[in-house]
């Protein structure tokens, strides 16, 4: 029918880049396409070590071409137009500010602060002129106080996962999965805690590592990091497979 978007696969292929001065290459991800904008962010903080809080993302198509914002935190992904071998850029508020003030050091060191503060042609001016980062002061308290309050948060869930523990995990649109717990902190280069699972059966992405550091060993595709929200510590026998029911 005319006019319809049908969505014809549940999963996307894409690049993920960010905005450093590192230029650090394109990642290739898959993801689900019925996770919301927000639970995608949330994916993304452990790819780009940003924030979801803080989090802004533009989609390109496979020739550079700008094409959306990603900009509804509760829309589903599949909802955009997004397609295999499209590029996902994140920007994020922060990091920005940061680099910016890293890479003008070296004009304000050459200058005095009074001969820095006259120049209209600085990083310093066009932040002020334009009320960017720290020179937007309401916006920048809302996303301090967004991003404390969430690690806060995600701080108490995570203080009641012990390692060794019994449970189960219930990532959004991916089903429940049973595990024990192997790892409870932070992980290199990702904001946050994270928890580390070996799971039941091998429906994992990884064998305890990320990003070639070890947080503990398991067989391969058995390990899984996730956020603490999706955890449930409980009494959760391991799970038998019937080779009867299988073919």
């Amino acid at each position: 029918m005319e006019g319809v978007q049908i969505i014809t696969q549940d999963f996307v292929n894409v690049l993920i880049t960010k905005s450093d001065k590192d230029d650090t290459p394109p990642v290739e991800r898959r993801f689900k396409k019925d996770i919301t904008v927000q639970e995608f962010k949330t994916k993304l903080e452990l790819v780009t070590g940003g924030s979801a809080a803080s989090m802004k993302l533009k989609v390109y198509d496979a020739k550079n071409n700008y094409v959306c914002d990603i900009d509804n935190d509760a829309a589903l992904l599949g909802s955009y137009p997004i397609d295999d071998g499209m590029r996902i850029h994140v920007i994020d508020n922060f990091a920005l500010v940061k680099d910016f003030e890293s890479s003008d050091a070296a004009e304000r060191f050459r200058l005095s602060e009074e001969e820095y503060g006259k120049k209209d042609d600085t990083l310093r001016s066009f932040l002020q002129r334009n009320k960017l980062g720290k020179y937007n002061e309401e916006e920048m308290n809302k996303l301090k106080e967004q991003q404390q309050k969430e690690l806060e948060d995600e701080a108490k869930l995570a203080e009641a996962v012990l390692v060794g523990a019994r449970c189960e995990v219930r990532v959004p649109a991916q089903g429940a999965r049973r595990a024990t717990v192997r790892y409870n902190g932070p992980l290199e280069g990702a904001r946050g805690l994270w928890i580390g699972v070996q799971y039941d059966e091998p429906r994992g992405k990884n064998d305890g590592s990320v990003n070639g550091k070890r947080y503990f060993t398991c067989p391969p595709k058995y390990g899984g990091f996730v956020k603490p929200m999706y955890v449930t510590v409980g009494d959760f026998p391991e799970e038998e497979l019937d080779l009867e029911d299988e073919i």
